[in-house]
Parts: structure tokens; C-alpha cells; sequence
């Protein structure tokens, strides 16, 4: 199978399993992201989605022999479905976090941004070289994270981040030896199965919502959700 999904104890896991393509995203790859994004989204159960890859490649982003033969139609689905894939990421309301020790390049790059932080090993290196392929891509998500200037250097050049100068620049929020990534993701399970999934939702929707406001309508979503927390009596420690 190309993607493998889990759900036990309250966490779901989704791990890249192409590894033998380097986890190129394909079809079969985009189909299994929205499947499971969709499952994890109508489960209440959840309250932690990881985001992984199995082999020494997070993802070595679009796979090109895919399109080999495709026409132009089948090119632009094929893009597409690449978009829901990320969005549906994008739009889980539970904390979804990106674990990736090994090389991102553009697809790979759109999966992790659009989770909601990224924890990374030394090995991990980020990449998004579609312009100088021929194509286009990797050119929204990135700049809001990254800041336009390093997107363009990253883009226009095929330069490569690694995991400390993404961490620096903000990409990366945790960089973790692999000596101790499972104790940190233990740690960071443990923290947030046993905070209030209510107030772990609404903080995620309240950023996520109020980056894209002026300062009054960002206000105005977290006071929103503030009412939204006493109505339903889920406040102050309370589940």
C-alpha cells in the first residue's frame, strides 16, 4: 500500500510508504492522504494525527514517471488531486505534526507545510525545485511560512535547506537527534492526549483562522471561540 494509516489510543498515524520510489507522491499516494485525512476528521476519537514516512525519503515529491504518457487532462487531475491531498492536511482540526528525517523535496515540502508543525532529524533537508523542471508548484504554501525571499531563493535555485537552517528559519520547529526522537514524541503525545481536546481545536482553528485576518477580525475569531468554549462547559480543565 502505498500510504499506511493507524488509529490506536487516541493518535492516528499516516506514514508515506513508497520507499522503494523514494515516497514520490502518486495517485495511488494522493487518494490514500484525502481517504485518511477524511476518516481522521469524523473520528472525535482522534486527538493527535502524525504525519510520517517509512525509508530513508520523506518524499521525493511528484512521481514523474506517473505523468509519463498522461495527457494533458490527466496531468492537470493529476495536480489537483495533489492539492485536496495537501488542503485535506491542512484541514484536519485535530494537532497534525510532520516527522521527517530524511530528504523533502516539492511534494514532500507541501505535505509537511501543511501540517501544523514539523519535528526533524539531522537528516532531514528541504527542497522545492519545480521551476527549474519545467514545472510549477510548491510556490503558496512555502512563502507563508518561509517569507517570500527564501521561497524565491529555494525555488529559483534549487538550493537546498537543510534541517538546522530550517529550523532557523522557522520551517522546522523542533530539530531532534535521532537518539531521542521517540522519547520526544512520546512526550509530546503524552502533553497533548491529556490536554483538553476542546481548547487544543479551538486554539488551532483560532490561528490558523486569524493569520489571515487584520488584527479585529483575528481578535473576533478567538473571542468567538471563547463563547464557543463556555457554551459547550468545556473550560477550565474541563472535558
Amino acid at each position: 500500500m502505498s500510504v499506511l494509516f493507524s488509529v490506536a489510543a487516541g493518535v492516528a498515524t499516516l506514514t508515506l510508504n513508497r520507499p522503494e520510489s523514494r515516497n514520490a507522491l502518486n495517485l495511488d499516494m494522493c487518494a490514500g492522504i484525502i481517504e485518511a485525512c477524511r476518516t481522521a476528521f469524523a473520528d472525535n476519537s482522534i486527538k493527535l494525527f502524525w504525519m510520517r514516512a517509512n525509508g530513508p525519503a520523506f518524499c521525493a515529491g511528484a512521481d514523474v514517471k506517473e505523468r509519463q504518457g498522461m495527457s494533458e487532462a490527466q496531468v492537470r487531475e493529476r495536480r489537483m488531486q495533489g492539492f485536496a491531498a495537501y488542503a485535506a492536511l491542512e484541514a484536519l482540526p485535530m494537532p497534525a505534526i510532520a516527522v521527517v528525517e530524511g530528504p523533502a523535496v516539492g511534494s514532500g515540502c507541501e505535505i509537511a507545510g501543511a501540517c501544523d508543525f514539523i519535528i526533524a532529524t539531522p537528516q532531514a533537508s528541504f527542497r522545492t525545485p519545480e521551476a527549474l523542471r519545467g514545472t510549477v508548484g510548491a510556490t503558496q504554501r512555502l512563502p507563508r511560512i518561509l517569507g517570500k525571499r527564501l521561497a524565491k531563493d529555494l525555488m529559483l535555485t534549487g538550493r537546498t535547506l537543510g534541517a538546522g537552517e530550517a529550523r532557523d528559519a522557522g520551517l522546522v520547529s523542533r530539530l531532534v537527534p535521532v537518539s531521542d526522537l521517540a522519547t520526544t514524541l512520546k512526550e509530546m503525545e503524552k502533553t497533548i492526549l491529556n490536554a483538553p481536546q476542546h481548547s487544543l481545536r479551538l486554539a488551532k482553528r483560532c490561528i490558523d483562522t486569524g493569520v489571515e485576518l487584520d488584527p479585529q477580525g483575528a481578535l473576533a475569531t478567538e473571542i468567538a471561540a471563547i463563547e464557543e468554549q463556555l457554551a459547550s462547559g468545556n473550560w477550565m480543565g474541563k472535558r
